[in-house]
């Protein structure tokens, strides 16, 4: 071999052996890139109706929808460490990438939402959850700018779960000690002469077992799979076209993480948020309150609903609730009458008003 030959081997062989190293670790790198895990926490057990109809077919659509590229793992029941109200700030760190939780459980950190949360203002969750997403998307983001957003939505208008006999009229509910989510719902219930107690949902069952409290302002979807109906013995509804309250729930992305997603899976993430979400969701919480009631039916449960001239009753007892929020608002630069007209005027378009 010439002298030539042998030094453009030696050169090829050269290249050879610096290129295989720099192809394997771009592909190396493009694998990775294509292969994201998101990590989803919430509080909820799987056989809740938001483990198991809600985030696990979310996850499992936006995975398919994004060729196998984005993998969801699910953390139920806390199983990452910490309590419930810690979630939010478990997201906006980036502890964990999604969430889903209630922000009134860090009570009045996200006012502005809120006003879905006060008395006799939620009609059923799939026309509330639709108002709640477009009234976040033109008068709340200001609450959540440190993260990313998915969907707001709220569940269907809850009941009073008792262990004793059902609440009939306001005088009933005097000396009781009732559970509450969020901050609106237990200013309505001290309104009405209750002893409201603010605790997150898991801690419910517990409480009741030991007469902590004596009953819980609950949907009955949620009674279901912690079975506070084998806790409780009377269940007390609320007529008329809106329910006593509701509460508001956000599903959230860390958004570093959300930005930091190549463009076409942000396309994915983006398309299985947003109002469409909200509605879906809030028919299958719609959906999951008759299983609920029908399971506290089955074991001889006593029912009983407020309506008429004592519905009127508590509706006037809790006016005031709206107008301290009201107040509120207006003290924090905010037209507080102006928001809830928003809010009702979206629940009315929602609920084909």
């Amino acid at each position: 071999m010439s002298t030539i030959a042998r030094a453009a081997c030696r050169v090829a062989l050269l290249a050879g052996l610096l290129i295989s190293p720099l192809a394997a670790a771009l592909s190396g790198g493009t694998a990775a890139a294509q292969d994201i895990t998101l990590r989803v926490h919430h509080f909820l057990p799987p056989p809740s109706t938001t483990h198991k109809d809600f985030i696990e077919p979310w996850a499992r659509k936006v995975e398919a929808e994004s060729g196998g590229r984005l993998k969801i793992e699910i953390y139920p029941s806390m199983q990452l460490g910490g309590k419930p109200p810690a979630l939010y700030d478990q997201v906006r760190d980036g502890v964990v990438d999604i969430v889903w939780t209630l922000p009134g459980y860090t009570a009045g950190r996200f006012p502005t939402i809120e006003v879905f949360e006060l008395p006799f203002m939620a009609a059923s969750a799939e026309a509330t959850s639709q108002a709640a997403q477009a009234f976040y998307e033109e008068h709340a983001r200001a609450d959540f700018a440190d993260i990313h957003p998915l969907m707001v939505h709220v569940h269907a208008p809850g009941s009073l779960h008792l262990r004793g006999d059902p609440v009939k009229a306001l005088e009933d509910l005097k000396g009781l000690k009732v559970r509450a989510p969020t901050r609106m719902t237990n200013a309505a219930l001290e309104a009405l002469g209750a002893t409201p107690v603010g605790m997150p949902v898991p801690a419910v069952p517990e409480s009741l077992a030991r007469g902590v409290i004596d009953g819980a302002a609950l949907p009955y979807e949620v009674t279901l799979p912690l079975k506070v109906h084998e806790l409780t013995s009377s269940h007390t509804e609320i007529g008329g076209e809106r329910g006593l309250y509701t509460a508001v729930f956000l599903f959230a992305m860390n958004k570093a993480r959300y930005e930091s997603l190549p463009e076409d899976l942000r396309q994915v993430i983006d398309d299985n948020s947003g109002i469409a979400l909200a509605q879906q969701i809030g028919k299958v919480w719609d959906a999951a309150e008759q299983p609920g009631r029908q399971a506290a039916a089955d074991l001889g449960d006593a029912f009983y609903t407020i309506e008429g001239a004592e519905l009127a009753r508590w509706q006037a007892a809790t006016a005031d609730v709206m107008q301290g929020w009201i107040a509120e608002r207006d003290a924090a630069g905010q037209d507080g009458q102006a928001l809830v007209a928003a809010a009702r005027a979206l629940i009315a378009r929602y609920n084909g008003e």
